[in-house]
């Protein structure tokens, strides 16, 4: 797409087909008839880009509230933060006494832009993509936040961010649809990032979920956020209330308010872990508390231990109500045999078999078709390490409560 392109969707014209569109289920099964329908009428440039547009607004719509009104490109999307994880963001940076405005630098189709807006922040967004930065102005438009919202067209790779109060940046991680795994593989480059920082200028830095923490800086936070029990990013932090690590769980209600909690780690905890065989409960902690290496600073919260010092599940007597893990109850567990375990699952009656595991190289969805009998218990079947060795824990459905 092109901005004469773009500025065809923007118009009565452009509208008029987006408004019949987004009433036709599109799959992308479903493109290829769409385009034969509108090139009857329509250039086949405005054809193409109306689908497009139309098909990722649809897959936008869990991400954000007002999808069908905002402009995307695919790989935009594909990088862009989920409305809550951008709220959340923003609401941290806004509360932070010494600033008022911010540089969104590699802006993108400005997600960000628009909750730093929505937190009272003056935003410059940034990018060297023209047709990304009038989706910036006009997803601006439609929110509302036109007033707070600065386009500013420059090539991080070669010019230096605006002055601002602060600085976000979302790094392109990807590359002709492939991720980008490593930072210094972003454009522009982690260590180009870090060097704009100003003394006592707050920086915040997404990254991939899977950022090797030994990549990192030493002297930043290192936040990972997950979104209803799924992790979605990590972000480096450079700010006045910033610890060594922070797990933020992000949980969406039935009314669609999102519910935050977080739990941080200001140094290096060198105390070994507590190891246990399995008790009554098994605990699996919120991938975002797992990613941020703070399992065993949970299991020491919750008065739980670990079953193996290099997995992340724990184990407890009783069931503990926590917004930071779920918990299943331990019928029994024995060190894993399938012959052995496929014949005690048939004297419990087994019926539908979910199989979990962290630490075993098996296949869960072959192994749960394996297990599953036709009796009327439905069990759950973990499989893991016990000081290192194979075991199998046999459990009831997941308890999940939170204080």
């Amino acid at each position: 797409m092109d901005l004469t392109t773009f500025n065809w969707l923007r118009s009565a014209a452009g509208a008029e087909i987006l408004a019949d569109l987004a009433n036709r289920e599109l799959r992308e099964s479903a493109v290829l008839p769409e385009l034969e329908r509108l090139r009857r009428s329509l250039p086949a440039e405005h054809a193409r880009a109306a689908v497009e547009l139309a098909l990722l607004r649809q897959r936008a719509a869990p991400r954000f509230p007002n999808a069908e009104r905002l402009f995307f490109t695919r790989e935009a999307l594909e990088q862009a933060s989920a409305a809550p994880v951008a709220a959340h963001r923003a609401a941290r940076m806004a509360g932070i006494a010494t600033i008022d405005s911010i540089a969104d630098l590699c802006c993108g189709i400005g997600g960000d832009a628009l909750a730093f807006a929505a937190a009272g922040l003056h935003v410059t967004a940034v990018d060297r993509d023209p047709l990304r930065l009038a989706m910036v102005q006009a997803n601006a438009d439609m929110s509302g936040l036109a007033d707070r919202v600065t386009i500013l067209t420059l090539d991080l790779l070669r010019d230096p961010p605006p002055q601002a109060g602060a600085l976000f940046c979302d790094p392109g991680r990807r590359a002709g649809g492939r991720r980008r795994f490593h930072s210094e593989a972003y454009e522009p480059p982690l260590s180009q990032v870090l060097r704009w920082r100003r003394p006592s200028q707050p920086l915040a830095i997404k990254l991939a979920p899977g950022i090797d923490p030994a990549e990192l800086p030493t002297d930043a936070e290192l936040e990972f956020v997950s979104l209803d029990g799924d992790l979605k990013e990590a972000v480096i932090w450079y700010a006045p209330d910033q610890v060594r690590r922070r797990a933020t769980l992000l949980r969406r209600s039935t009314n669609d308010a999102v519910h935050h909690v977080e739990m941080t780690e200001h140094s290096v905890i060198n105390a070994p872990p507590t190891l246990s065989t399995p008790r009554n409960w098994l605990y699996e902690p919120d991938p975002a508390v797992i990613r941020a290496g703070l399992v065993r600073e949970l299991a020491t919260r919750l008065g739980l231990a670990q079953l193996d010092p290099s997995i992340a599940y724990l184990t407890g007597d009783q069931f503990v109500a926590t917004p930071f893990a779920r918990g299943w109850p331990i019928y029994e567990w024995l060190p894993f045999q399938l012959k052995r375990l496929n014949a005690r699952l048939r004297e419990l009656d087994a019926g539908a078999v979910t199989v979990k595991k962290r630490g075993s190289p098996l296949d869960t969805d072959i192994l749960a078709k394996r297990l599953s009998g036709t009796g009327t218990q439905a069990l759950v079947v973990t499989l893991t390490q016990l000081a290192g060795k194979p075991i199998a824990l046999i459990c009831g459905p997941p308890h999940t409560a939170y204080r």
